[in-house]
Formats: structure tokens, C-alpha cells, sequence
């Protein structure tokens, strides 16, 4: 996170949402579900009040769900935050089989692409030769 200074600002659910590109829905989901770091704040008439901090851990929270973190792993590494100093071996054993996982499906799709373009190779060169007849269609 950055200086305390950026916690102070205030922001309403629909600037949360539009900074951080989750809905208002979502925003609410994660709050059930006990994603977030620390308690939202109320307005006296109830309204959700936000800060730059809560913004800047939801952007982290949606990269990490973007890169397929599972909801009870994310759920479980706010937990760890939330607990504070003391568990940083188990953030980091978490974040690092994340990531992990994140190299090998990188890896995969890699090995699509290859042979993706192989693919594509192919049939720009029997198009361009006027030989399309023959790749790989509906035998009569």
C-alpha cells in the first residue's frame, strides 16, 4: 500500500466501482465475502464510504482474480492481511503458488500460439499459391 495520506480520502461505491472496474454488485460481493482488508465505512445514513487504500487493494484483488485466484484463496489471503505482521511467509507462499500457476498457463497458451501461427502459416501459403483444395475439410 502507499502513504497514509491516500487513505484519507473518502470515495462512494460508484467511484470504487468506476476506478476499479467492478460493478456496484461486486463491490458489495466482496464485502460479504470478507475480501477487503478492513471494515467499509458508513455514512450516517449508510451509505458505503471508501478509501484510496480499500481502492488500491481492490485493484490488486481483481488482477489476482483476473489471473484465475480462486475466490477462497483470495478470501483466505485478505484474512492474512487483515491479521497484520507475523504471517507474511504464508502471503507469500500463497501468492507464489498463484503465480506459479500463472507460469504454467502462460506456458500452455504459449504452445497454442505456436502452433496457432503454424496453422495460419499453412493456409496463407496454399492460399496464396491457389491451393486451398484439400486442407483438412469434409472428405465427400
Amino acid at each position: 500500500m502507499t502513504s497514509t495520506g491516500a487513505s484519507v480520502q473518502s470515495l462512494g461505491i460508484g467511484e470504487v466501482a468506476e476506478r476499479t472496474g467492478l460493478s456496484v454488485h461486486a463491490l458489495r460481493f466482496y464485502e460479504r465475502e470478507g475480501l477487503l482488508v478492513g471494515p467499509v465505512q458508513r455514512t450516517s445514513g449508510g451509505r458505503r464510504r471508501y478509501t484510496s487504500l480499500d481502492v488500491e487493494w481492490l485493484l490488486i484483488c481483481v488482477k489476482l482474480r483476473e489471473s484465475g485466484m480462486p475466490l477462497a484463496d483470495l478470501k483466505y489471503f485478505a484474512e492474512l492481511v487483515r491479521n497484520g505482521p507475523g504471517n507474511e511467509a504464508e502471503r507469500l507462499r500463497l501468492l507464489d503458488g498463484h503465480r506459479q500457476r500463472v507460469d504454467a498457463q502462460i506456458q500452455a497458451l504459449e504452445e497454442c500460439r505456436s502452433v496457432i501461427a503454424w496453422k495460419v502459416g499453412v493456409y496463407a501459403d496454399h492460399l496464396a499459391r491457389g491451393e486451398a483444395d484439400g486442407l483438412w475439410g469434409p472428405r465427400p
